[in-house]
């Protein structure tokens, strides 16, 4: 008979450990002396050397490998901003609600709804109604932020393996739901666009204001891509 601590202490029994079967990450930024810095194109890291390599041919830059103690310790700063990929369909993009306290997550929903822990599932996060103010509590620390997690192959060498963006992006967020809706009306793997977009503005104090945003934008079925000459 197996031990039965946990069902008087449910929140007590350790997560499983999420098994990541992709082979590199996309970034749209890095760490420079601590301190977080945008990048106008896009940065990759792998732990394989081939996988490095297969980048750098096809989106510029060269592999080098970093002192990070991350499994993906190879980095390849590239020279584009967009990118040609390839998404199984809806079921390739995940998205919630994160607030972390450290390596504590101490607040994890859908906007509505708590997702955990087990006990709080299916009841009211009291977050903000207005999107203006669920951004202002992100940013002071006192609500969630979205953790979206995009898993693709690159259109161009699609045998290469899955690739992970995972973003915080609050623009990709606003507009997650058209992606999606685009994709469930292919019906299946969607070529797609992957692009760091330059937004550019002025406030109303006259300062100017630049950033780069994560967009997706979806193109065409997949097997009607293969099938283009053109492609």
């Amino acid at each position: 008979m197996a031990i039965r601590i946990f069902e008087t202490d449910p929140s007590a029994k350790p997560k499983a450990a999420f098994a990541d079967d992709t082979v590199g990450r996309f970034h749209g930024g890095k760490q420079e002396n601590g301190v977080p810095v945008a990048l106008n194109d896009w940065r990759v890291t792998t732990g394989d050397p081939e996988v490095a390599a297969a980048v750098a041919q096809l989106m510029g830059g060269t592999p080098v490998e970093t002192d990070s103690t991350s499994e993906n310790y190879i980095e390849v700063l590239t020279t584009k901003d967009k990118v040609k990929i390839v998404l199984s369909g809806p079921d390739a993009i995940a998205s919630d609600l994160k607030l972390w306290n450290g390596s504590s997550l101490i607040h994890h929903c859908d906007g509505v709804e708590f997702l955990s822990p087990d006990e709080d599932k299916g009841k009211p996060c009291h977050c903000p109604a207005l999107m203006e103010d669920r951004k202002a509590a992100a940013k002071s620390k006192r609500g969630p932020a979205p953790s979206i997690a995009v898993t693709f192959r690159l259109a161009e060498d699609y045998d290469l393996g899955l690739f992970r963006l995972q973003t915080g992006s609050w623009k990709l967020a606003e507009v997650l739901h058209e992606v999606e809706n685009a994709l469930d009306k292919v019906g299946g793997e969607a070529l797609a666009e992957l692009s760091l977009e330059l937004v550019e503005f002025t406030t109303k104090a006259g300062r100017d204001v630049s950033y780069r945003k994560p967009v997706i934008r979806v193109l065409k079925s997949w097997n009607d891509a293969v099938a283009d000459p053109q492609f």
